[in-house]
C-alpha cells in the first residue's frame, strides 16, 4: 500500500511539473541578422542614354561658319568606387557613348561662298575621376573630370562635290556632375551633365576655280550632354 501511495505521489509531482512548465513564457525565437549597411564602395557596369548638344565650327580665309546641333546619345559605363568615412566617395569611370549629332550651313563668303559645311560627332569616350558626398546612405552627389575623345567630321563640298574633309579622333577634356540613387540593393540609377571640349583639326580644300591651289581651314569642336543611366553594382 505505502508503495502504491509512492508511485501514484510521484506521477502527481510529474504531472504538475509538466503542467507548470507548459505555463512558463516561451523564449522568442533570435531575431533575423540586420541587413548589411548601404556603400557606395565596389565596381559597376551599366547603360545610359540621353542627348548630345555640341558646337562645331570651321574658319577658312579668314571667315568662319558654325553650327549648333543637337542629337541622342546612347551607351554604357564601367567603373569603380570607394566610400571613406564620413560620407565622402572617390572613383574612377569610363564612358562610351554613340551619338547622332549632325548640323550643316552654308558658306556665305570668299571664294567658295555657295560651299556646303556638313558637321558630325560620331561617338565620344571619356576616362574620368569622381568626388562626391552621400549625406544620405542612398544618394550620392558628386563631380567629375578627365580626358575625352571623339571622332569628329567635318566635310565641305562645293557644287555638289566634297572638295575637303577634317575626319579624326581628337582628344580633349571634360567636365561634369550629377546626382545617384541607389534605389534597392546593387542597383543605381544616375542623372548627369558633362562638357567636353575636342579641341581643333586642320585640313586643306582643292577646288579648280576658287581654290587650285589650295585653301587651309581649321575646324573645332565641343559637345555637352545631358543623360540618365541605371548601374549594378558589385560588392
Amino acid at each position: 500500500m505505502r508503495k502504491l501511495s509512492l508511485t501514484l505521489l510521484a506521477a502527481a509531482t510529474i504531472a504538475a511539473s509538466q503542467a507548470w512548465a507548459a505555463d512558463l513564457p516561451r523564449k522568442a525565437p533570435p531575431a533575423p541578422p540586420p541587413p548589411p549597411p548601404l556603400t557606395w564602395t565596389g565596381c559597376y557596369l551599366g547603360g545610359n542614354i540621353g542627348g548630345a548638344f555640341g558646337d562645331a565650327s570651321v574658319t577658312i580665309n579668314g571667315g568662319e561658319v558654325s553650327s549648333n546641333g543637337s542629337g541622342f546619345a546612347g551607351g554604357g559605363q564601367i567603373g569603380c568606387d570607394y566610400q571613406f568615412t564620413g560620407g565622402w566617395v572617390v572613383g574612377i569611370r569610363n564612358m562610351f557613348d554613340w551619338t547622332s549629332n549632325s548640323r550643316s550651313r552654308t558658306i556665305a563668303f570668299g571664294p567658295l561662298a555657295g560651299g556646303v559645311v556638313d558637321f558630325n560627332n560620331q561617338w565620344f569616350d571619356t576616362l574620368t575621376g569622381r568626388i562626391g558626398y552621400s549625406w544620405q546612405p542612398a544618394w550620392l552627389l558628386y563631380v567629375q573630370g578627365g580626358a575625352a575623345w571623339g571622332h569628329t567630321t567635318t566635310n565641305i563640298s562645293f557644287g555638289g562635290v566634297q572638295t575637303g574633309q577634317g575626319s579624326n579622333t581628337r582628344t580633349g577634356w571634360t567636365v561634369g556632375g550629377g546626382i545617384e540613387w541607389m534605389f534597392a540593393p546593387h542597383w543605381s540609377a544616375f542623372l548627369e551633365g558633362n562638357w567636353m571640349d575636342f579641341g581643333g583639326n586642320n585640313g586643306v580644300v582643292v577646288t579648280p576655280v576658287a581654290c587650285p591651289a589650295g585653301c587651309a581651314f581649321s575646324t573645332s569642336a565641343t559637345e555637352a550632354t545631358v543623360l540618365v543611366g541605371v548601374n549594378y553594382r558589385f560588392w
